[in-house]
């Protein structure tokens, strides 16, 4: 029943989406923009609606919960042997209404669905390397990213002060010797890049690696100030694993054109040819993999009822910074976003090979 759940609410959300982005395709900016545009000024939130990451309750997942969503593993996957490693996750955006510009720590019922669900397909491919620590947090309302307005700042700014309480929280509940490893997508890498160029130096002998998935990093203007690289190969270790996913013919205009020429934290300008693309099957920089090395992607089955692994099913490589599908893969459905973007499937696509890779690395961290 469960699988059944995550399925049907991505094909739910998915729908949204794409309904979303065809809009911008087909009418242009100005129909998008006003119809994700959040009611009214941001509003601070009220003290008492401030999370305390002390309290279990301000955790989608962490050690010892109840029905924590991250424990999910689908058919066909080995049980985990669960590593050493302390996981820091923090999901995507689920908050697709516009009453308000921060979802609520505990939101309508649909957006709980939706954020537990993203924590069950995604946080789970760490769960052999260890333990995972997921936050409710303050989400910034999918409008909040196609404004560069006052409001849609102070929207990201309360979502990011969010995950860094998390974070510290974290920090303080995990012993100093656990090695660490830090995990997002899209609104969640974006608050996640942000937070290793706070943090980023003072972690780097803990951290095994940082999956940055879904929100593009720029190697010349978001690493440095990170202290950290990306990954070159599978055993390195304090690096970063980055990837956007397409098909050709690819068009990623949608997503990178507002960030091309925005500068990062060092005054340099990003560029398309300065993405981190890390190919999550061969866990290299600029990697290049037939569908044969997939060891598998997360598909659902035909009744909906479940979700299980297909292996050697679609390949991947790295070129020009967009990670590019090989091979015709399993059917996922015509859930695709405009331009080719399998935005949404980033981490079912690689599912297994994220999880080979969090346990490579932790081993060679250990070494």
């Amino acid at each position: 029943m469960c699988a059944r759940r995550f399925l049907i609410a991505v094909f739910i959300l998915t729908l949204l989406v794409v309904a979303a982005a065809f809009a911008l395709f087909q009418w242009g900016g100005n129909v998008l923009l006003k119809s994700a545009t959040p009611k009214g000024h941001f509003a601070a939130r009220p003290a008492d609606e401030t999370p305390n990451y002390a309290d279990a309750r301000s955790w989608l997942a962490r050690p010892g919960m109840a029905g924590d969503p991250s424990r999910w593993l689908p058919e066909g996957a080995a049980a985990a042997n669960t590593g050493k490693a302390a996981i820091f996750y923090v999901h995507p955006t689920t908050y697709l209404v516009t009453d308000r510009w921060n979802a609520t720590l505990h939101p309508d019922r649909t957006t709980e669905m939706r954020t537990r669900l993203f924590v069950q397909s995604q946080a789970s491919a760490f769960n052999g390397a260890g333990e995972v620590w997921a936050p409710r947090y303050g989400q910034a309302a999918y409008g909040a990213f196609l404004l560069t307005s006052t409001d849609a700042r102070k929207a990201l700014d309360l979502a990011y002060r969010d995950v860094a309480a998390a974070f510290a929280e974290f920090l303080r509940q995990v012993p100093e010797d656990r090695p660490i490893i830090i995990a997002g997508h899209s609104q969640g890498s974006l608050h996640l890049t942000r937070l290793l160029t706070a943090r980023g130096p003072e972690l780097k002998e803990r951290l095994v690696a940082a999956y940055l998935v879904g929100w593009p990093v720029s190697a010349a203007a978001d690493l440095p100030a990170m202290g950290l690289r990306a990954c070159t190969h599978p055993q390195e270790v304090s690096c970063v694993l980055s990837w956007l996913t397409f098909a050709e013919p690819a068009n990623p205009d949608l997503i990178l054109d507002s960030w091309s020429g925005s500068r990062g934290p060092n005054g340099v300008r990003r560029v398309r040819r300065d993405i981190v693309c890390v190919n999550p099957i061969t866990g290299t920089r600029g990697g290049d993999a037939a569908p044969a090395a997939n060891p598998g992607t997360l598909i659902p089955s035909p009744d909906l009822s479940s979700a299980s692994l297909a292996s050697g099913s679609i390949g991947a490589r790295c070129t020009g910074g967009i990670l590019f599908l090989q091979g015709e893969g399993p059917s996922l459905g015509p859930l695709v976003l405009p331009g080719n973007n399998y935005h949404v499937y980033d981490y079912a696509l690689f599912w297994a090979a994220i999880r080979r890779d969090a346990e490579r690395r932790l081993a060679a961290w250990r070494q």
